[in-house]
């Protein structure tokens, strides 16, 4: 596809902005907030709202995310967060006394929380693979992998600086062990391409509100098909379809589920407010495309790296370094005040584990990069 030119259109972001933060969070998508008026609107008159539209608008809130990690709609749930999906995901896997779980070295804490809980009720273990010297996550995370390994719980890259697994290799690995993959792809998914069967994930979670750039309050998970037998997290009416169409006669409580991983969806998915911002931000991301948003972001991350490091930064390792965001640090500790004084200079970013996370859309220009360093060389000199 032909190269993506500036997005700063579809965004309203001052010219004496500059924002880097959007592994936190992305700024609203102009048609999301769009959207964001009209679910206002059908709640001001829902007596005029047609729930056939609404429960179309879910089903293509699941196909939208499905088209980004090559799954089918049947595959997806829609839930409250990440932490709920990753919650789910341990519900329904099994670990034995002395077994272990495999997480990184700081990783985010819903994905290591949930782990700890289990491995702690089954007289198992969380073993934490410590931070490789050379980058190289996927080597280390390999050479963990053993005969007492049921799960291991990862991201794509890590949510501090943007250091890459290799998480089709480490699939691999997990299931000649006969070993669980559970992947929160909150900071890749929308920003980079990604294949949930090739992985051979068992459970895929993201939370929304970064790079898919919907509205806060939404996660997308990924339930693979031989998982979808599993036990959801909670009943609502919803995930029972055959008690939700006797509510106007006869109730029934019937514990039959609907086909795909629908079972596993958030009491009141069909939110009049969410699902439509949801939408209109998924459609952008689909037409971008993550390959489209990695080769746009990727010139900027390069150019952040190579004026960083002749600043004297330290920086992930190219070889191992995601497209969208990166990390810079010094052997001494980001100052307490960094963050505030970027932000009294119009530049928006975030301190995590020690360095400084810089995290940028298709909006960016060469200026917001050139305002970047000028702010850092006086708050972090």
């Amino acid at each position: 596809m032909p190269e993506l030119t500036s997005q700063r259109h579809l965004f309203d972001i001052p010219d004496d902005v500059a924002y880097f933060n959007c592994a936190s969070r992305t700024p609203f998508l102009k048609a999301v907030a769009a959207a964001a008026g009209d679910g206002l609107t059908n709640r001001l008159a829902p007596w005029a709202w047609d729930p056939a539209v609404v429960a179309d608008r879910v089903g293509r809130v699941r196909g939208r995310f499905a088209g980004l990690i090559g799954a089918g709609a049947d595959d997806i749930a829609i839930c409250p967060s990440a932490s709920y999906g990753l919650a789910t995901a341990a519900r329904n896997l099994s670990i034995e006394q002395n077994q272990t779980i495999i997480v990184l070295a700081d990783q985010f804490p819903s994905n290591v929380f949930i782990w700890m809980e289990k491995a702690q009720e089954a007289g198992a273990e969380v073993l934490t693979v410590p931070r490789p010297s050379d980058g190289d996550w996927t080597s280390a995370v390999l050479e963990r992998i053993d005969g007492r390994t049921a799960i291991a719980a990862l991201p794509p890259c890590h949510w501090a600086d943007g250091g890459t697994l290799d998480l089709i290799t480490i699939g691999g690995a997990l299931r000649t062990r006969g070993a669980a993959l559970v992947v929160d792809a909150t900071q890749w998914v929308g920003a980079a391409p990604f294949d949930a069967g090739a992985t051979r994930a068992d459970y895929l979670v993201a939370a929304a509100y970064k790079w898919l750039c919907c509205p806060n309050g939404m996660a997308l998970m990924y339930v693979a098909p031989d998982r979808h037998g599993g036990r959801p997290f909670e009943h609502n009416d919803y995930n029972h379809p055959a008690t939700a169409a006797s509510i106007e006669g006869d109730l029934v409580y019937d514990m039959s589920y609907p086909p795909g991983a629908r079972r596993f969806d958030v009491g009141q998915t069909q939110n009049l407010t969410l699902i439509p911002m949801a939408l209109a931000a998924l459609d952008q991301v689909a037409a971008w495309t993550p390959q489209g948003v990695a080769d746009g972001l990727r010139p900027v991350i390069d150019r952040v790296a190579e004026t960083a490091a002749e600043m004297g930064f330290q920086l992930p390792p190219a070889a191992h370094r995601s497209p969208h965001f990166i990390s810079l640090s010094r052997p001494a500790p980001a100052p307490g005040d960094l963050i505030p004084r970027l932000a009294a200079a119009g530049v928006y970013a975030a301190k995590r584990c020690g360095g400084l996370r810089l995290a940028p859309h298709l909006y960016v220009s060469d200026q917001d990069v050139d305002h970047l360093f000028q702010a850092l060389a006086e708050a972090w000199p």
